[in-house]
């Protein structure tokens, strides 16, 4: 199985309510995910191989090198410095991350007497992914599937704001803390979450079968 490419097509910068950034919101290497995720399947007897497309050129290049070197001082009769075919792909893994919506649900509380408050704030993101197999042989997409996560945000907080006297004298104190899910966390979760559903649709199309040992 071959993963080629799995993008950013969101197109989505981190999210600040002050100002633009340039800097993306999910990251720009997903299909490092997918590939691990493929990997893991099966545990120590893997499912799926996996084979290079990422740095396919590099793979070739050093592969013409090692051939010219060789032939040049082996000589081309030597059979057994002759290199191994590449291995080819049956499927391929295509798709990426399409969705990234911030402030899906946002809202908060708080509260003030005599100079002393606390508030609490939460806001929720939602990242989608969408997984396609194909068949190399046909070009046929036999399964087509999605994943989506929710990114959680927590912030809390409390101040205290007292005037000393009648001048301009005042003490004023202020504490707070913010959780953020990783955003890499939230794509690796759902990329896994994909390729699950993406073995168990195959199941139900006779695609393939496993069976669980006790």
């Amino acid at each position: 199985i071959a993963v080629y490419s799995f993008p950013d097509r969101t197109g989505q910068r981190k999210p600040n309510d002050r100002f633009s950034q340039l800097s993306t919101a999910v990251t720009q290497g997903p299909e490092t995910w997918v590939i691990n995720a493929l990997k893991a399947v099966g545990g120590d007897n893997p499912w799926f191989i996996v084979v290079e497309r990422q740095g396919l050129d590099a793979i070739i290049k050093e592969r013409q090198l090692i051939r010219s070197t060789r032939e040049l001082y082996d000589g081309e009769s030597d059979v057994k410095n002759q290199l191994k075919p590449l291995k080819f792909a049956g499927l391929i893994v295509e798709g990426g991350i399409v969705g990234y919506d911030t402030n899906i649900t946002s809202g908060g509380a708080g509260a003030r007497y005599f100079g002393i408050g606390a508030s609490e704030q939460y806001r929720t993101d939602q990242v989608t992914v969408s997984i396609r197999l194909v068949a190399v042989q046909t070009g046929e997409i036999i399964i087509s599937t999605s994943a989506t996560k929710t990114i959680a945000s927590y912030s809390s907080g409390g101040d205290v704001f007292r005037f000393l006297d009648m001048s301009t004298k005042a003490l004023e104190i202020e504490t707070g803390v913010a959780t953020n899910e990783p955003v890499n966390y939230a794509i690796r979760t759902t990329i896994e979450h994909a390729i699950f559903n993406m073995i168990h649709e195959g199941i139900e199309k006779d695609l393939w079968k496993f069976k669980i040992e006790e």
